[in-house]
């Protein structure tokens, strides 16, 4: 009986890729983009690897290049004329939570894909992946001051161009 020991990336992929999937789905909201990214991330860190470049920390590489690949999904859409989005009502029904929900998650990803790809990292990584601003900081080499700065700078962008889609609670 042979034993086969995973290679260093097989054991990368396995204890990440869930990770990976999860954070480019909250992104683009969309399983096949998602997994597409997912393949396009592990594709980067093979090629890495191969050049004999180690990661510092893995999980933290990881997440932020499904961050940005997703984001890179997103920004193509917009510019590839050839694939239409569905228009969004200009006014959401407010009658059907779930309609609402689906709506402001549609527009959530477009204003995101307007972003620079900094502060919609930032942004993705403290809203969507639950980071505090310390953290971010930290993995981003960054001052907890700065990630306080592109936050604020950018909820109030995102306030902005998403501004149809308040409503008030009765």
């Amino acid at each position: 009986m042979t034993i086969v020991v995973p290679s260093e990336f097989e054991r990368v992929f396995r204890a990440h890729h869930r990770l990976v999937f999860r954070t480019a789905y909250r992104i683009t909201g969309n399983a096949a983009d998602a997994e597409d990214v997912s393949q396009t991330v592990f594709l980067r860190l093979f090629r890495r690897r191969a050049g004999a470049e180690a990661l510092e920390n893995e999980e933290s590489y990881l997440r932020r290049a499904a961050v940005n690949a997703a984001l890179d999904v997103m920004r193509s859409r917009q510019t590839d004329r050839t694939v239409e989005l569905p228009d969004l009502p200009a006014e959401p029904a407010q009658n059907d939570p779930r309609e609402l929900q689906l709506a402001l998650g549609q527009a959530l990803r477009r204003a995101l894909a307007q972003l620079k790809p900094r502060p919609a990292e930032i942004f993705a990584l403290r809203f969507l992946d639950g980071f505090s601003n310390p953290q971010i900081a930290r993995m981003l080499g960054i001052s907890q001051v700065l990630v306080a700065v592109i936050v604020h700078r950018t909820r109030l962008q995102l306030r902005k161009e998403l501004g149809a889609y308040r409503f008030s609670r009765t």
